[in-house]
């Protein structure tokens, strides 16, 4: 499953006003994983794009319900990596790894130069701008943080969301 550029008419379907105590498992579930506070203040939606539900706050994406290791749980969009600054499962990438994410592209074990040592196989993770240490991508790691750093070949990410694809162009 991933947000690819492959569909026509690409619409967010079945969007729900909700309320905070709706959905607060939601902002546990968030708090857990960026290991901080999630603040989900603002007009908040729920809704269905592409086969994956949404958390929408002031009608822009910023939570996803995907399957991992065959549980569904909520994990935070590019934009909400970005928005609460999240500092925990994430890879660094060089120059050369960018343009190839940004079209989609698997992460190469090759292009990675730094990895939170917390990762696991199986774990969802994103993948930063080594430079800049903006978001790029998010995906699912193939392989630990430790082995992915030591990677000179292979596929180390394979990648669900990045900068480019249906979400993250999706107008609302």
């Amino acid at each position: 499953m991933y947000f690819g550029q492959f569909v026509t008419g690409r619409r967010i379907r079945r969007r729900t006003p909700v309320r905070l105590k709706q959905i607060k498992n939601v902002a546990n579930e968030l708090s857990y994983w960026t290991n901080s506070t999630v603040n989900l203040d603002g007009f908040l939606e729920q809704a269905h794009f592409q086969g994956v539900d949404l958390i929408l706050i002031d009608r822009v994406p910023m939570v996803m319900k995907i399957e991992i290791r065959g549980k569904w749980s909520w994990y935070p969009t590019i934009r909400g990596i970005k928005k609460w600054g999240v500092e925990r499962f994430w890879v660094a990438v060089d120059d050369g790894a960018i343009p190839f994410l940004k079209n989609g592209a698997d992460c190469m074990g090759a292009g990675i130069h730094i990895a939170d040592p917390e990762i696991d196989l199986g774990d969802f993770v994103w993948i930063r701008d080594q430079e800049t240490g903006d978001p790029i991508a998010t995906g699912i790691a193939l392989s630990d943080g430790e082995e992915m750093m030591n990677m000179t070949n292979g596929k180390a990410i394979q990648t669900i969301h990045w900068i480019g694809d249906d979400l993250w162009s999706i107008e609302l």
